[in-house]
């Protein structure tokens, strides 16, 4: 297929938590948010004068510095966030708006408020508590939650306007890049896609990571690209998959599946579109804030739910995703020492294939992926079999 134009632009954007669109935006005298997690939502920290970064640690090593405040059987995610503050790498952030919710994440932000890391004189870390239900009575929570420990606290520290108005159009911006990401993936339901797994990995994560002003007309330009984009006449995926799992911000762990032979049509994991992309809805006479607590806790597929109708409904969701995309199987992933995913990933190794007949590869990985030649072997022999089980349904008919 027809390179994508702003393809380079948006990897070289993703080298570096602090990159050029970030610089730009605190040279304008922008507000620097970092958060780790969905359930703080962005569209609070996209404010007038302030701009939402969710923090990765892009080309990470070994963790060794953040092992030793964090111990060596905790998240790899974590520990890699901590060692990427302590080199300095989120020096540029002003404030971190934590959430209670991942143990490990939370501790890495209970790190950056108890010492003295970030190297900026305006930093503060706030934490915001969420709900584990979907009650009525934990959205109330959630909201107040929201009003005290996000915006009261951006309008006393930064002065930042948080009446409805800038709600509203931060809102109404937030709701033009669900819209793009929607469409662009749109192109992974295709018999034959016109975007890569990898592709789509760039894109979704760059909008996460950059001030959203300055990220939407390279939105558009790509959108408008892929409109008339042609497919390969001979493709080079053998299966389609979906890439379920933990916190996953590494297009290149993409790049491998689909090395392997197996084309990523969706993305239903922390940092993906599935959910992630669906845009905010303010009924007539309800409050922004409101409507936004509502969407983040509605909309969260998340693990931390706990109760057996969520729990099943999270399962049906995936299978729904798979026929959606026409995929072949799909493939769950999740960090070694990950609290949460640990038991979804084995639930849904399970689940999938004995309720949905969908074959599922399951996949404990680092968040670095060291190990690729091992996962290259496993990436290849669950495409052989899903490959092979396609071959056999083919001849039945």
């Amino acid at each position: 297929m027809r390179d994508l134009k702003h393809l380079i632009f948006f990897e070289n954007l993703l080298q570096e938590a602090n990159n050029d669109l970030v610089k730009r935006a605190r040279e304008e005298g922008r507000k620097a948010l970092g958060y780790t997690c969905y359930f703080m939502p962005e569209v609070l920290l996209d404010l007038s004068g302030c701009f939402s970064v969710r923090l990765r640690a892009p080309r990470s090593t070994s963790p060794e510095m953040a092992t030793y405040y964090m111990s060596g059987r905790t998240c790899h995610y974590g520990r890699s966030l901590m060692e990427r503050a302590l080199e300095g790498g989120f020096n540029f952030i002003d404030a971190q708006m934590a959430t209670e919710t991942c143990t490990v994440t939370c501790r890495f932000q209970e790190h950056l408020q108890q010492m003295d890391i970030i190297q900026n004189p305006n930093f503060f870390c706030e934490f915001t508590d969420v709900p584990f239900k979907k009650s009525e009575n934990s959205m109330e929570h959630f909201r107040k939650q929201l009003q005290a420990h996000v915006l009261d606290k951006l309008a006393e520290k930064f002065g930042v306007d948080t009446s409805d108005e800038t709600l509203l159009a931060a809102i109404a911006q937030h709701n033009e890049v669900c819209r793009l990401i929607t469409e662009i993936g749109s192109y992974r339901k295709l018999d034959v896609p016109t975007i890569t797994g990898y592709e789509f990995h760039v894109i979704q994560l760059v909008t996460q990571t950059c001030p959203k002003d300055m990220i939407l007309p390279y939105l558009r330009e790509t959108a408008e690209e892929l409109r008339t984009r042609e497919p390969d006449r001979k493709p080079a995926w053998r299966v389609k998959v979906v890439l379920a799992g933990a916190e996953n911000d590494d297009p290149n762990f993409t790049a491998l599946i689909e090395s392997c032979g197996a084309l990523v049509v969706a993305d239903r994991y922390c940092y993906g579109s599935l959910p992630g992309r669906e845009e905010i809805a303010v009924a007539e006479g309800q409050s922004p804030l409101d409507a936004i607590a509502h969407h983040y806790l509605n909309t969260s597929m998340c693990p931390r739910f706990m109760p057996k109708e969520e729990m099943r409904g999270r399962k049906k969701y995936l299978a729904d995703i798979v026929r959606e995309y026409k995929a072949d199987g799909l493939i769950v992933a999740s960090n070694k020492f990950c609290e949460y995913w640990s038991y979804e990933r084995m639930m849904d190794a399970l689940i999938l294939p004995r309720d949905f007949g969908i074959p599922t590869c399951s996949i404990e990985k680092e968040y670095v992926n060291s190990a690729s030649g091992q996962l290259r072997t496993r990436f290849q022999a669950f495409i052989e079999s899903v490959e092979i089980k396609k071959i056999q349904g083919e001849a039945k008919r």
